[in-house]
């Protein structure tokens, strides 16, 4: 951050339903894309971690977003998990129990103001 160089950039979030799915791009692959949206990141010493602003369509039906983490380092995704609405506030983090654990504030559709706990895996 003190030599001002950007060391990656992506795409944060699917492809949008109206976007994927407009007839003047049918059979074109159109990569993801990601999404505008303004939210809370969480970052540790070698992620970020963040949920999509908006919903989209999974393969087997299910409307919903995710929430993706990224290795600091490199940009890589490292993980992604289904959440049924999108991220609308901070992510938070605890642990309890040596286990850690985000909270996910989502919204949207039937969701209305829920916290979602995630425990990650293998601590």
């Amino acid at each position: 951050m003190d030599k001002g160089e950007i060391l990656w950039k992506i795409a944060h979030g699917e492809t949008p339903d109206n976007v994927r799915n407009h007839p003047a791009l049918k059979g074109l692959t159109i990569p993801r894309t990601g999404r505008p949206g303004v939210l809370g990141l969480l970052v540790t010493k070698t992620l970020l971690v963040a949920g999509e602003s908006g919903t989209f369509t999974t393969p087997n039906g299910q409307r919903g977003a995710m929430l993706r983490a990224y290795d600091k380092a490199t940009g890589k995704e490292v993980g992604a998990v289904y959440m049924p609405a999108p991220q609308t506030g901070s992510l938070m983090t605890y642990s309890l129990s040596g286990r850690q654990h985000i909270v996910v504030p989502i919204s949207g559709g039937a969701y209305s103001g829920e916290f979602v706990a995630f425990r990650l895996p293998g601590n």
